[in-house]
């Protein structure tokens, strides 16, 4: 998953939301849906950063991300 680092206030832990779009199967209207995920972060992002997240085992109790790779 592509997602875009909104917080970094905890040690080792950022805050990635990611965005995704779903169409209405009524109205047929793109919707967009936004989750949040926090991921072990080991390289060392910034906040604004655009990263790329894979599944893990379970780093803590809500920590089930890392981060692949920086896409700037």
């Amino acid at each position: 998953m592509i997602g875009k680092v909104i917080s970094k206030k905890m040690d080792n832990t950022v805050v990635v939301e990611v965005e995704r779009f779903v169409i209405h199967p009524l109205y047929k209207k793109r919707l967009r849906r936004k989750k949040k995920y926090l991921v072990e972060d080991t390289l060392g992002v910034v906040e604004g950063d655009n990263v790329s997240i894979k599944a893990t085992k379970p780093i803590s109790k809500r920590k089930r991300f890392k981060i692949v790779e920086v896409l700037k």
